[in-house]
C-alpha cells in the first residue's frame, strides 16, 4: 500500500534512483551530469561478483566516453573485442560480425568484469549525486491526485521519506517500486541455463568473442582482462544437480568432446568446476515504462536472453535517453516532467521492442538442441554471412548503434530461396 503525502514541503531532491545496478549508476551518472540533485539508493551493502553483464557495445562506448567513463574502464586494461564470431563445434567460422566494418569511433567492443564496470560508474558520478547504501526502499509516496512524489526508505530500522519530483525504478526483474507505482512486467523463463566459468588463461583469440553452435546448444567464449577467459555453456535446468565430483569431472570431458574447438581449455574446465556459476534466463518487457512521476529503467523494465549482449546496454540506453528528454525540460513543474517521460517511453519502447524480439531470434537460433532447429540454424547464419549487406546489417543492431529489423524478404535471401540483388554492398549505418 502507498503512502500519500498531501502537504506542502519543499522537494528534498530532484530524482531518487532506486538500485545501484548498471542501470541505476548509469542513470543517476547521466542525470547528474545535468546538476540535478539525485538520491542513489541501493538496499545491498556490498555488491556480489557475479558473471553478467561484462560485454559493452559500441553504441555503449560512445556514451560512456560522453559521461567520462570509458577511460576509466580502459584505464583498467578492459579487453577489446573486434569481432563476434559465430562458429560451427570445431571451429568452423559460419558469421563473422566485424566491428571495424562500422562507422563509429570505436569500432569493437569492450569486456570487463561486472564489479569494475560499476566502479568505472560510480567514479563518474556527479558532485549532486548522493548515494546510500543498506537503504530499502519499501514504499511510494503520492500526492492527493495520485501521482508518485517520492519514496519512504528504510536505514537501520530508522525510516524516512525522500520527496522528489521524478522517482526512477532501477531495482531490477524483481523491481518493488515497478509494482508499487502500479505497473507490471511478466518474466518468461528459457528452457535452459548458462554455467559460467572464469578461466585464467586466454583463450585461442584475444580479440574477439566466439559463440559455437553445438548439439547441446550454445557455448560463448570470450576473453576478460589479465589473461582470463569467460565461458558460458548452456545447460538443462536440472543437468549437474547434486553432481559429484566424478560426475563433474566426467561432464567437462563430455563437453570438450563434442564442442573440440574448446580442446585447449579443457584441463581448465576441471580446475575452475569450484568456481562455476549456474544463471536463469529470463525474457520480459514492461508493457509501460512510466507513470506520472515515474520512470523504468534496466531489468526494471525489460529483460532478454544474454547471448546477443543487449541487457546491460539497453540499460545505458536507456538511462541516456531519460536524461536526453529531462535536459530539455523544467523540472520545476510536474507536467513538464511527466511530458519528459512520456517522450521517454514513446523513444525507448520502439527501440526495446526490437532489442527483445532480436535477442530472442538469436536464442532460438543458436540455443535449439533439435536436429532440424540446428540444420535451420545454420543454414540462416551461411546465408547471411554471403551477403554483404546483411552481414553489415546483423552487424550494426548487435552493435547498439541503433535498429534496423531484417524485413521477411530478408529471410528468404538468408534462406537462399532468392539472391540478394544488393548483397554485395553493406546496408547504410541509420536508422
Amino acid at each position: 500500500m502507498t503512502s500519500e503525502h498531501t502537504g506542502t514541503a519543499s522537494t528534498d531532491v530532484d530524482v531518487v534512483v532506486c538500485g545501484s545496478g548498471v542501470a541505476g549508476l548509469a542513470t543517476a551518472c547521466a542525470l547528474g551530469r545535468l546538476g540535478l540533485r539525485v538520491a542513489l539508493l541501493e538496499k545491498k551493502r556490498r555488491q556480489p561478483a557475479i558473471a553478467k553483464g561484462e560485454i559493452l557495445q559500441p553504441g555503449s562506448l560512445d556514451i560512456l566516453h560522453g559521461w567520462g567513463v570509458l577511460p576509466s574502464l580502459e584505464a583498467r586494461r578492459a579487453a577489446r573485442l573486434n569481432r563476434l564470431v559465430i562458429r560451427e563445434a570445431d571451429g568452423a567460422d559460419l558469421l563473422a560480425m566485424d566491428f571495424g566494418t562500422l562507422d563509429n569511433e570505436w569500432p569493437w567492443m569492450l569486456s570487463h568484469d561486472h564489479l569494475t564496470i560499476l566502479e568505472c560508474l560510480g567514479e563518474s558520478l556527479g558532485a549532486s549525486v548522493r548515494w546510500q547504501r543498506g537503504v530499502l526502499v519499501s514504499d511510494v509516496i503520492r500526492d492527493a491526485h495520485g501521482r508518485v512524489v517520492g519514496v519512504r526508505a528504510e536505514d537501520g530500522g530508522r525510516a524516512y521519506d525522500v520527496r522528489a519530483r521524478l522517482v526512477v525504478a532501477a531495482d531490477g526483474m524483481s523491481s518493488r517500486v515497478r509494482r508499487l507505482s502500479g505497473m507490471s512486467a511478466e518474466p518468461v523463463a528459457y528452457g535452459h541455463r548458462l554455467l559460467s566459468f572464469e578461466l585464467p588463461t586466454t583463450p585461442a583469440v584475444a580479440d574477439e568473442a566466439s559463440a559455437y553452435t553445438t548439439r547441446r546448444g550454445v557455448v560463448l567464449v570470450y576473453p576478460l582482462p589479465d589473461d582470463r577467459t569467460r565461458v558460458y555453456v548452456q545447460v538443462q535446468a536440472d543437468e549437474l544437480r547434486k553432481a559429484d565430483a566424478a560426475r563433474l569431472q566426467q561432464w567437462c570431458d563430455e563437453l570438450v568432446a563434442g564442442v573440440p574447438a574448446l580442446g585447449p581449455l579443457g584441463e581448465w574446465f576441471k580446475k575452475g568446476l569450484d568456481r562455476r556459476q549456474t544463471l536463469p534466463v529470463w525474457r520480459y518487457r514492461a508493457p509501460s515504462l512510466v507513470r506520472p512521476g515515474v520512470a523504468l529503467v534496466g531489468e526494471a523494465a525489460h529483460g532478454a536472453h544474454p547471448l546477443a549482449a543487449q541487457g546491460m546496454n539497453t540499460a545505458i540506453g536507456d538511462a541516456h535517453e531519460l536524461a536526453a528528454q529531462l535536459a530539455a525540460a523544467d523540472i520545476t513543474r510536474e507536467e513538464a516532467v511527466d511530458a519528459a517521460l512520456r517522450a521517454y517511453e514513446t523513444e525507448r519502447a520502439r527501440r526495446i521492442r526490437h532489442i527483445h524480439f532480436m535477442s530472442h531470434d538469436v536464442a532460438r537460433l543458436m540455443t535449439s538442441t533439435s536436429r532440424g532447429a540446428g540444420t535451420l540454424s545454420r543454414r540462416l547464419l551461411r546465408g547471411t554471412a554471403r551477403s554483404a549487406r546483411l552481414r553489415h546489417l546483423t552487424t550494426y543492431n548487435v552493435s547498439g548503434l541503433g535498429m534496423r529489423p531484417l524485413g521477411a524478404l530478408d529471410r528468404f535471401f538468408q534462406l537462399g530461396i532468392v539472391p540478394d540483388p544488393r548483397g554485395a554492398r553493406p546496408t547504410p549505418s541509420a536508422e
